[in-house]
């Protein structure tokens, strides 16, 4: 039987950064039940558009992480970006995102509704759901206006379910003075006010983490099958693997049925995501990076602008569509309302679609409450206890970015490789 000391499930961001991390001297094997690297950061390169599996683009707040993967692919390949993320709000009109930071770009009479409700929300008792949060904190008129319709699509979900700290710090959260002090001094600033993205799509990035590990320590097109926590050893499609420790980064729901764990009934949801790449003839709205619809008559809740951030002569699109976890999709159908919308919202006028790609995210957003993260916390310290470390969004079962992914990794091998050594 092969054996091998550190064991990594899924040759995603968080997957790769651990081995990365581990180096190439270290006694480590990847295993990936797709036929390529890359997780939900792959990149499709189709009739001249570069796209990937949604949008990612990378907000770094170390500048170590970044300076190193920056190495790997040549300064040249990267652009940096200062973010221009708006929300639509009618067929010629535009509000800055945050919406709540912004409410003094709305027509008048909205306007005086906002802030008035604002002023004299009821927010003395403490909110039990993100809902709640949101009335609270915010009143009614920007709660129903923007926070309340457009988490509702995102989330595809009841916002009731969720726990108050649901986005953690990735959630925009403004006092009354900061919003007031915003209508003559404009501060939109938020955790990515900056973001960079390669030529090449977000794949370079993986490629980047990669290139510290040995080819042939990858194997693609292997999936995990069962862990035998006792033993200590991985079955998957091709073979049985002992193991020091596992690192996995598979949805947490997916790593505690291989492991032969319980999954109670109700506690971890999910929603999924349709992404459509398109891409058509001739420009569109410039300079614009991302928007978000919170309307309920729009099927989609963000569209983002790839022209607008790699500087090429023809719109090229990301539309994200949410759907609850047991949704049937009808992609063909889906496509023609998108379609549809992109005319009804004014993005598209008589282009033509020249080029398109769609892909499911699933899970998409977990769906962060109270009982999950509990549940969660027992199983993982029942699990470490085994040698096998949960890490990622998905592992994690949280709200989070890439380059926590790539942060959460290398403290776990530092953490490890101490052990060992």
């Amino acid at each position: 039987m092969e054996r091998v000391r550190f064991l990594v499930v899924g040759a995603g961001i968080s997957g790769l950064a651990f081995a990365d991390r581990v180096g190439l001297g270290e006694d480590v094997l990847v295993l990936e039940a797709d036929r390529e690297i890359g997780g939900y950061c792959k990149t499709i390169v189709k009739d001249g558009f570069v796209w990937d599996y949604s949008g990612h683009f990378f907000h770094f707040k170390h500048e170590d992480i970044e300076a190193d993967l920056v190495s790997r692919m040549g300064a040249d390949t990267v652009r940096t970006v200062q973010k221009d993320s708006r929300i639509h709000w009618g067929k010629d009109r535009w509000i800055d995102f945050p919406f709540q930071k912004n409410i003094h770009q709305l027509p008048h009479a909205e306007f005086l509704e906002c802030l008035h409700d604002l002023h004299f929300r009821e927010g003395g008792q403490s909110s039990t759901n993100f809902e709640e949060m949101l009335y609270a904190r915010f009143g009614r008129g920007i709660a129903e206006r923007f926070l309340v319709p457009y988490n509702e699509k995102l989330y595809a979900t009841n916002l009731k379910t969720l726990d108050v700290d649901a986005m953690g710090r990735f959630f925009p959260h403004a006092n009354e003075d900061e919003i007031l002090r915003n209508f003559t001094h404009p501060e939109n600033a938020s955790y990515n006010a900056t973001f960079t993205y390669p030529a090449g799509g977000a794949i370079q990035y993986v490629h980047a983490l990669a290139q510290g590990v040995l080819p042939e320590r990858i194997a693609l097109s292997e999936k995990l099958v069962r862990l035998d926590l006792k033993r200590k050893i991985a079955i998957t499609t091709e073979r049985e693997i002992a193991f020091e420790h596992a690192i996995s980064s598979a949805p947490f729901v997916n790593l505690l049925e291989i492991a032969g764990l319980e999954v109670p009934e109700g506690v971890y949801s999910w929603n999924r995501v349709l992404v459509f790449n398109l891409g058509f003839d001739r420009k569109g709205p410039d300079g614009i990076h991302w928007a978000y619809f919170p309307q309920r008559d729009v099927s989609f809740y963000r569209v983002g602008f790839y022209d607008n951030i790699l500087g090429t002569p023809r719109m090229s699109l990301y539309v994200e569509l949410g759907f609850a976890r047991g949704a049937e999709i009808d992609v063909e159908a889906c496509r023609a309302r998108v379609l549809e919308d992109l005319a009804k919202t004014g993005i598209t006028t008589s282009h033509q679609l020249v080029a398109s790609h769609s892909v499911v995210m699933d899970p998409a957003y977990v769906h962060i409450t109270r009982a999950a993260m509990n549940d969660h916390a027992d199983k993982k310290r029942l699990l470490e206890s085994r040698g096998v470390h949960t890490i990622g969004r998905y592992g994690g079962w949280t709200y989070c970015s890439i380059e926590d992914n790539i942060v959460e990794a290398r403290a776990l091998a530092d953490s490890l490789l101490r052990i060992w050594r």
